[in-house]
């Protein structure tokens, strides 16, 4: 199992904050974001990890994970998450992989998803309640199968939004070669993930706790970062690894 963060990304819906630094260094409770999603994989076991950035945002993301060993892989445009993980296939190879977006914060870890990546399972998908679903890539289940995956519907058939956890095969890989882009010019991964569907793969979803925190920084309004699932952050500072110390 591998494990590819997608840091390319500006965040330019977060500005002021990210004028000078991306989205995924920000620091949360004394710390970059970036590095307690890398640490969640870590204590997951997975040890071979790769990061997509971008040229505006390799400097500050080396810098950022200066003492950890991984990969940087670069995706010269900004062309959606799908086109990220396409970037990342010589990386990827033929191993299932753990995709995980670099400003999101899972305070429970993400061990528990593995639990429903079993033998004949294509992904698995993480999932939040949320109470504006029509802001999020949103999930339609049968029992624990997800059946339909909708971007941003204007009328959400439901209230599980996609979070930024997912566990794939290498299965996904030849469905996203085939992806057209979406109406806003980009490579969706829900795209990609409603193809697995599409071609009958088992798609299941892992529900993440139950509260969305909508707020991670100030008190104006400022949304995680793009999200935060299960909790505030600020009870939840592990201090290990690199960086590790307050700033």
């Amino acid at each position: 199992m591998k494990g590819l963060i997608l840091a390319a990304g500006r965040g330019t819906r977060l500005r002021p904050l990210t004028h000078t630094r991306p989205k995924p260094v920000i620091r949360v409770a004394g710390r970059p974001i970036l590095h307690y999603g890398l640490e969640n994989l870590l204590q997951a076991g997975i040890e071979e990890i790769g990061v997509v950035v971008s040229p505006e945002t390799e400097k500050d993301i080396r810098e950022a994970l200066s003492g950890y060993h991984v990969r940087y892989i670069l995706q010269e445009e900004p062309q959606g998450l799908a086109h990220a993980v396409a970037v990342a296939r010589d990386f990827l190879g033929q191993s299932p992989f753990v995709l995980y977006l670099g400003d999101n914060l899972f305070q429970k870890g993400i061990a528990r998803f593995f639990q429903a990546f079993t033998p004949g399972v294509s992904a698995v998908i993480a999932l939040v309640r949320v109470e504006n679903p029509s802001s999020f890539g949103v999930a339609v289940l049968e029992g624990e199968r997800i059946v339909r995956l909708l971007e941003k519907p204007k009328e959400p058939p439901s209230n599980l939004a996609v979070a930024g956890v997912y566990v794939f095969t290498p299965e996904v890989l030849e469905v996203i070669e085939g992806l057209k882009p979406s109406a806003r010019g980009e490579y969706e991964i829900t795209d990609a993930i409603q193809g697995l569907i599409d071609r009958g793969k088992r798609v299941v979803g892992a529900l993440y706790g139950s509260v969305f925190r909508k707020r991670i920084l100030g008190r104006r309004g400022w949304r995680g970062l793009g999200t935060t699932w299960g909790g505030s952050s600020s009870s939840w500072p592990p201090r290990s690894g690199p960086g590790s110390s307050s700033a």
